[in-house]
């Protein structure tokens, strides 16, 4: 959820100074939670601010921006590879170990493509199909 304004965190701030309501009251008028009002009143009171705080940020890339070259060049190599494959060649590569999933999201990310060689799919391939016992060309 994106952070409130600091245009309304103001106002609220404003309206509270000059007794215009209750917390409660202040938050339905805003239509805000009675939450964020204690809050933003707590920081205004200890921080005299009432800047939205920086984002607290995610989780840790598992793969540097070298290993993902890596895995740019493992699908650029062996373009028919599976996914735990890949993962295999980038663990003998480079060392770090990645599920079949984490290795899917970072071929997507890369807007990598992998083709199955179609040499593997000839046994598959006709060149005529039966449809309810008619021969097509």
């Amino acid at each position: 959820m994106k952070a409130y304004s600091v245009d309304l965190r103001q106002k609220v701030i404003d309206a509270y100074n000059q007794q215009e309501g209750s917390q409660r009251q202040l938050a339905k008028r805003f239509r805000v939670s009675l939450t964020f009002i204690e809050n933003l009143l707590k920081r205004y009171r200890t921080d005299g601010t009432v800047e939205p705080r920086a984002h607290g940020g995610g989780q840790v890339a598992k793969l540097s921006p070298e290993q993902e070259a890596v895995v740019a060049d493992l699908v650029a190599e062996n373009n028919d590879a599976i996914l735990v494959e890949l993962c295999d060649q980038l663990e003998q590569r480079v060392g770090v170990r990645i599920s079949r999933a984490t290795m899917g999201r970072y071929v997507q990310k890369l807007k990598l493509t992998r083709k199955k060689n179609s040499a593997r799919n000839g046994a598959r391939q006709r060149t005529s199909t039966t449809v309810a016992g008619r021969i097509l060309a």
